[in-house]
């Protein structure tokens, strides 16, 4: 056991020690978009390289731009060879992606040859070889300093000629002594027949394989590249679709951008006070991805334009790409609404780009938008619908697409927002192009029919990193623009629509016959209340009576009992003598203590 462990780890310092002295392959940078991304930095630096593929994939635009880019970038100065074109006509050619060859051949940067010939005026006569072109080759190379080589069209020499096998033997020889000057070199020929190319060149330039693939599906070309070989060095295997316009050839991976990118906290309203509610009251994250799904005339580019205007209102820039309608059609359509969209377009802060999908591949349409977001640096990108894609290309083409436009969008901190139609009959909670996963934020708009009408329907399926409503919400697209209606729930459940609207209106009978209840009890309890005091009045004046009464007879009975003492005290006082003391009969004082009771009491 313990010397199998020691054998085990003797083995892993080994590894580690072979790891650490691992050298990479020197490359040499093209300056071609994307394809240095998937090479790991370009192609093998000093060696050969073949690029084959049917006419017009591009294999001359591959090389050409090989040669400018690295004498204008890399300060590489190169030799271009052709075995097609002369240099007259590729000066022309190439001045329409922006090359002026002859401004870089004045600086000795380029030199341009062309070895043309007709096969018809060739005769084989004896043994012959190469070496006139490694002449005139090698002289270009040394008096340019020349560091990198194009060799293009190559398979041309073969057309006049019957012994391939010397052929081959003299190619394999320049390809060895290219090599041997240190320089980097493209070789171009076109595809054979089962094979990669006409004439098994990739037997000889087996270091690195590039194929160049044009097809036409549906009506629409789509170029396709894919490195067959890359001898000593790591690089892509899958096909990457690229395409070629004013600036030259372009290739826009999947791995080119991955999931490396910031994020923000900072969060935007969606131009609709509800949604936000719903959306934890702030809105959208900023550099999120919004996928707004629904049927036909659910409410999708009005909830997509909301948010653009909200945008704009904030300052914002915001380019919105649209499939299906022209830009004055779209603001005539938003007016409905209450939205009115052209303010933003003339200040320059919202800006159209209207087409069909059928117009271009895919590729294209994810370039011009590329193109776009590089010159107007919006903040927000409404891509309206996505669903269109799928006319120009299979479903993994358009998601593979998609993957790549959100990447670069997360990656600029850009807010996407895309609409996804969904045909009648597909579960409303599933996607055309299965990109569910790669979205933040999906509302799904329906349509519920009920009673003879159709109402809108909003539901939050998710939204990552907030809390947010799971209910699902009633709205209502008139002239003063997107309301979402609060939920109303019945005996039966939630209702919409005509059935809301009648459920709202007893509701609202129900709470006005209670109230009149109410109003009807407080009428009555007034009317007691008023009779109560009334009552009370009354009985406080017969009390108030009743004692002025009694103080009047105290009062008379006092008077009575005071004369009738006076009477008295005269009457002894004439007769001149003394008399007992005058016993009364008790009335006055009985008066006297009874008016003073009830004069005393409280009534």
């Amino acid at each position: 056991m313990h010397r199998r462990r020691r054998v085990r780890q003797t083995r892993h310092t080994e590894d580690t020690q072979q790891s650490e002295h691992t050298v990479e392959l020197a490359k040499c940078p093209t300056g071609i978009c994307g394809f240095d991304d998937i090479t790991n930095g370009g192609l093998p630096k000093g060696r050969p390289a073949l690029v084959c593929g049917d006419a017009g994939c591009g294999k001359t635009i591959f090389g050409m731009e090989f040669l400018v880019h690295g004498a204008l970038s890399y300060n590489d100065p190169g030799v271009f060879v052709s075995f097609e074109e002369s240099a007259s006509e590729l000066d022309h050619n190439f001045a329409s992606l922006g090359f002026d060859l002859p401004d870089l051949a004045s600086r000795h940067l380029i030199s341009i040859d062309a070895v043309l010939f007709d096969s018809s005026e060739i005769r084989e006569t004896g043994p012959y070889d190469l070496e006139g072109l490694f002449i005139r080759l090698g002289e270009a190379i040394d008096q340019l300093g020349a560091k990198r080589v194009v060799l293009d069209a190559i398979d041309t020499l073969f057309s006049g000629l019957s012994n391939t096998a010397v052929l081959r033997a003299e190619l394999r020889r320049l390809f060895l002594w290219l090599k041997h000057k240190g320089v980097t070199s493209i070789v171009t020929c076109e595809r054979g027949e089962g094979a990669i190319s006409r004439h098994g060149l990739e037997e000889y330039i087996a270091d690195c394989v590039i194929f160049l693939d044009l097809r036409i599906r549906e009506q629409v070309a789509t170029r396709r590249l894919r490195i067959i070989k890359y001898r000593g060095s790591r690089h892509g295997t899958d096909e990457y679709p690229f395409l070629i316009d004013e600036q030259g050839i372009s290739i826009r991976p999947v791995s080119a951008l991955g999931l490396q990118y910031a994020v923000s906290s900072e969060r935007m309203s969606s131009g609709i006070p509800q949604l936000d509610a719903m959306l934890g009251g702030l809105g959208y994250f900023q550099g999120s991805s919004i996928l707004i799904s629904g049927t036909t005339g659910s409410g999708k580019s009005s909830v997509a334009v909301a948010f653009v205007d909200a945008a704009c209102r904030r300052g914002e820039r915001c380019l919105y790409v649209a499939f299906e309608e022209s830009e004055q059609q779209i603001i005539r359509n938003m007016r409905s609404i209450g939205i009115d969209l052209a303010p933003w377009v003339e200040q320059g802060l919202l800006r159209f780009y209207a087409t069909r999908t059928a117009l271009h591949g895919l590729e294209m349409h994810l370039l011009k938008i590329d193109a776009l977001v590089k010159e107007f640096a919006p903040r927000s990108v409404v891509v309206d619908p996505i669903s269109n894609f799928t006319a120009v290309g299979s479903g993994n083409e358009a998601r593979s697409m998609l993957t790549r436009l959100i990447d670069s969008l997360k990656h600029g901190q850009i807010t996407a927002v895309l609409t996804d139609l969904i045909h009648s009959g597909n579960p409303p909670y599933a996607t055309n192009q299965q990109i569910s996963s790669l979205i933040d934020s999906w509302l799904s708009l329906q349509d519920f029919e009920h009673q003879s009408e159709r109402n809108r329907v909003l539901q939050i399926l998710k939204s990552r990193g907030m809390a947010h409503s799971n209910q699902l919400r009633e709205f209502i697209l008139d002239g003063h623009g997107i309301k979402l209606i609060d939920v109303c729930v019945a005996p039966t459940g939630v209702v919409i629509g005509t059935a809301r609207v009648e459920q709202e209106a007893q509701g609202k009978a129900r709470r006005l016959s209670a109230q009149r209840a109410v109003q009807r009890k407080l009428r009555e309890h007034k009317r007691q209340r008023e009779q109560m005091e009334a009552n009370i009045t009354a009985m406080r004046a017969e009390f108030d009576d009743t004692t002025a009464e009694l103080t009047a007879l105290s009062d008379e009975a006092i008077a009575i009992e005071h004369a009738l003492m006076a009477s008295r005290e005269a009457s002894v006082h004439g007769r001149q003598f003394d008399a007992a003391p005058i016993v009364t009969s008790g009335i006055a004082d009985a008066t006297s203590t009874g008016a003073k009771s009830v004069t005393g009491s409280d009534p």
